[in-house]
């Protein structure tokens, strides 16, 4: 029975307590606001008017022997704390520290009370430590004055009251007079200035908002003057400069430009211009969250009821008809008939989403699926220590030189040297083998002077590297609110700062360096950047992969115009078809007069082109292309001329026409980077190479055989004078493949049929053959079948004259059976004795196998 009676009692208050969690938090929290309210009449009952009976001698037992001399100020503590919880419910962070500041501050004006009052002992009885300290206070005082004295506990018990007064009000000590100050302007005794406006409960409750949606990111770290340096009040008016003077690439329907834009147009204006920046880490001012906090609502419904132009080729869908309200929506006038929806409180992941075909969607991947890196070190030992050895250098061989400072890369740091009076730079530079000496290692490059400073720099590297991301180079671009769909991350510098550029501004790029220097790694960061931030509308890509392993991870993805090409013949033929698609282009600009592809597509989507009556042709946006090829080494192999002569005009013609090309080479040598398609490349990137001829054969300069590797490179982008060198981002497979899967749930590939010649089928015999079909046939097959090219061997084998045998080679050398003739030598068979059908059927004009 005890034990029945003992479950049952149990339940109850079992099911009292998870009644009472499953009240609503507000209900809660009012709750205790409540007790405390009813306790502090209580307490003021017990301690102001002496009320009698068991209450007052409880009150007076607990709060009185407690408090002593301060139990008159307990009720007014424990009304502000009630009236705290009921102004702000929502702030429950805050609670733990002003506890912790209240606790501390109670125990040290407490102990002081208790040492003024003679410090009385228990001994003495209850009723003089109540008329001191009361126990708190004799508990606190008693221990510093029986260990060091009052002389030096009063000190003490005065610090402790100081650090409580500072944890309650949120002051750091630093900002004391800060809030000094505008104490003395809030009560009229100091003269305001305009860095003096108070600090509002709106700016410090927008500032706990942002700081709760970014809890994961990285601490930065101060390094100087370094370019591309981030500040938010920088990054944030330049944002805004941006978005006045050219207006986010977006699929809706733009307003009317001459209409009148009122309060809530501008205001919506801002919001959409700052919703990158509280995602990725930028805050913008208070005053812009301010204006816009009261239309994020409104903003909410014109993304869902914009109307999206139809797609391409696409006759828009018939809207339904809709209300009064409704239209008075769309039409920018709020409509205060009906309740505002709940606003959400998470971010959408990318602001902008563009129409394709039909009704398909195209989200842009989140910059989440990219890892984030730590902030780099700006300083560490090693620093210091070859500072010494520097310094020491300069002592032994008595060159008047000091080092003024150093800027600290991810891969290496770059020591300032000033030289005194009459000192040649000479003397710095041949001290290049005893500075590697010193310092312990052989990849020492000396700048002299570095550009922009009076200065020496000495480029030594890291013992310690560090790793640069891809992700946090484009967060940085998506955080300054460049829309540039063209926008590659490259790496960091080595005064830490992050490489951008765009490929519709170099126009044309060179990649080279040695086996595992970080070529692949580049190519990588490139197509991943392309990926992040265009759509398959704003860049289509061409890639070539002689290699057939780099580049297989973004087979399928949307932006692709064609399958990957793999076969290097097939490569030279979609480098004729870039180069036809660029004069179809440059046709249109002309026919309209526009002098750049960005000018044409703007008057397309503004409506200003139009086609000419009576044709069938309906104008679209002609989209970037990006034509990469990884290895060209392969194509100059197989048909130099060819590639040769579409490189040269494609790198010559294609900048205003939207086509960029990218080209990857291991063997930076004369004959495959021929002076033709150095002249027409403007823009370098050389990584680690083995010899001072392969870097001055990429940058026309020495620097390149020094680099370290493994992503170490010299960036040379048209219009610099002298190459900056960087350590290339790094993207990890699983970031490739997540980005690409993302890319892949959104659109499937569509593919131009036109792009390889070989797709495409001949349907009659070529003009130039004739009548030798046959011949031409067992001229191929022997050529083929032996692997001996000579036009006496056709005499014999074929019976036929010396005429007739060049005839035959030459009709050979055209379909790239054989290659160029070289004097008295066997011309060089390019076709191999497996490929020998389709060669055969290629000549025959038939379908190849």
């Amino acid at each position: 029975m005890w034990l029945g009676v003992a479950h049952a009692v149990g339940a109850m208050f079992r099911g009292i307590g998870q009644g009472a969690r499953g009240l609503d938090p507000a209900h809660r929290k009012d709750g205790v606001a409540l007790l405390l309210l009813a306790l502090m009449l209580i307490v003021a009952a017990g301690t102001w008017s002496s009320i009698q009976g068991p209450v007052g001698d409880l009150v007076e037992m607990l709060v009185t022997g407690a408090f002593g001399r301060l139990d008159l100020l307990v009720p007014v503590l424990l009304g502000v704390v009630a009236a705290r919880l009921i102004r702000h419910p929502e702030k429950p962070e805050a609670n733990g520290r002003i506890v912790i500041g209240l606790s501390a501050l109670v125990i040290g004006v407490l102990g002081q009370i208790h040492i003024a009052c003679g410090s009385p002992a228990r001994a003495e009885g209850m009723q003089a430590i109540k008329d001191a300290g009361g126990l708190i206070g004799w508990g606190a005082a008693t221990p510093l004055t029986y260990t060091m004295g009052d002389v030096l506990a009063v000190p003490l018990l005065v610090l402790l009251t100081v650090f409580g007064l500072l944890v309650v009000t949120a002051t750091p000590v630093n900002a004391i007079p800060q809030r000094l100050r505008q104490l003395g302007v809030r009560l009229g005794v100091v003269q305001p200035r305009p860095e003096d406006e108070p600090y509002t409960e709106d700016d410090e409750r927008y500032d706990e908002q942002w700081r709760e949606a970014l809890p994961a990111r990285p601490r930065s770290r101060g390094r100087g003057p370094a370019p591309q340096a981030y500040d938010p009040d920088v990054a944030e008016q330049e944002a805004l400069t941006k978005r006045r003077g050219r207006p986010r690439r977006s699929a809706v329907q733009q307003p009317d430009m001459n209409r009148p834009l009122d309060a809530v147009d501008v205001a919506a204006a801002a919001a959409a211009a700052l919703d990158g920046a509280v995602l990725h880490g930028m805050p913008p001012s208070p005053v812009v969250a301010d204006l816009t906090k009261d239309v994020a609502v409104e903003r909410g419904e014109r993304t869902e009821t914009t109307p999206v132009p139809a797609a391409r080729g696409k006759k828009a869908r018939p809207e339904p008809q809709r209300q009064p309200q409704e239209a008075a929506a769309d039409s920018g006038v709020p409509d205060l008939t009906k309740a505002a929806p709940e606003v959400p409180r998470d971010l959408p992941p990318r602001a902008e989403q563009l129409q394709l075909s039909g009704d398909i969607t195209y989200a842009l991947p989140s910059l989440d699926l990219l890892e984030r890196g730590g902030p780099g070190k700006a300083r560490s030992a090693a620093n210091d220590a070859v500072v010494a050895s520097l310094t020491t250098v300069f002592t032994e061989f008595k060159v008047d030189a000091r080092v003024t400072g150093f800027t600290r890369g991810p891969t290496v740091t770059r020591y300032e040297v000033a030289l005194g009076p009459a000192v040649k730079v000479e003397r710095i530079t041949a001290l290049t083998k005893n500075i590697a000496y010193a310092v312990a290692s052989p990849d020492v490059r000396i700048i002299s002077p570095i550009p922009g400073k009076s200065a020496v720099g000495i480029e030594i590297p890291n013992t310690d590297r560090e790793m640069v991301n891809l992700g946090d180079v484009l967060r940085l671009a998506d955080s300054a609110e460049d829309d540039d769909p063209m926008l590659v991350a490259f790496g960091k510098d080595v005064e830490g700062g992050y490489v951008m550029h765009s490929l519709a501004k170099m126009p044309h790029m060179l990649v080279a360096g040695a086996t595992g220097s970080g070529k692949s790694s580049c190519i990588n960061c490139l197509i991943t950047s392309i990926m992040v931030r265009a759509t398959p509308e704003d860049v289509r890509m061409v890639l070539v992969d002689p290699k057939r392993v780099e580049l297989t991870a973004y087979e399928g993805i949307p932006h692709l115009i064609t399958p990957i090409i793999t076969n290097p013949k097939r490569a030279a033929e979609a480098l004729q078809w870039v180069v036809r698609e660029m004069d179809l282009r440059y046709d249109d600009l002309a026919a309209y007069g526009y002098r750049h592809i960005d000018d044409f597509n703007r008057a397309v989507r503004e409506g200003k082109v139009k086609p000419p009556e009576g044709s069938e042709r309906e104008l679209q946006p002609y989209p970037y292309l990006l034509v990469i090829v990884d290895e060209l080494a392969d194509l100059m192999m197989v048909a130099p001329r060819d590639v040769e002569d579409a490189i040269v005009r494609i790198t010559q013609l294609a900048r205003a026409a939207g086509i960029h090309l990218v080209l990857a080479t291991q063997r930076p040598s004369v004959d495959v980077v021929t002076g033709l398609i150095k002249a027409n490349v403007p823009s370098r990137l050389a990584f680690a190479t083995s010899s001072l001829a392969d870097s001055r054969v990429i940058l026309d300069q020495p620097g390149a055989e020094k680099l370290i590797g493994k992503g170490d490179g010299l960036f040379l982008p048209m219009g610099a004078n002298k190459p900056v060198r960087m350590q290339g981002a790094f993207v990890t497979e699983e970031e490739v493949a997540a980005v690409v899967q993302h890319c892949k749930d959104q659109m499937a590939p569509v593919f131009r049929d036109d792009v390889v010649v070989g797709g495409k089928q001949k349907k009659e015999i070529d003009e130039d053959i004739g009548d030798d079909l046959d011949l031409l046939c067992q001229a191929a097959e022997l050529v083929v079948s032996t692997q001996f090219g000579s036009t006496s061997m056709l005499q014999r084998k074929l019976r036929v004259g010396f005429a007739k045998a060049g005839r035959l080679m030459d009709l050979m050398e055209s379909r790239n059976i054989v290659g160029p003739s070289e004097g008295s030598k066997a011309r060089d068979v390019l076709v191999k004795a497996d490929e020998l059908d389709g060669v055969l059927a290629l000549i025959r004009g038939e379908t190849q196998p």
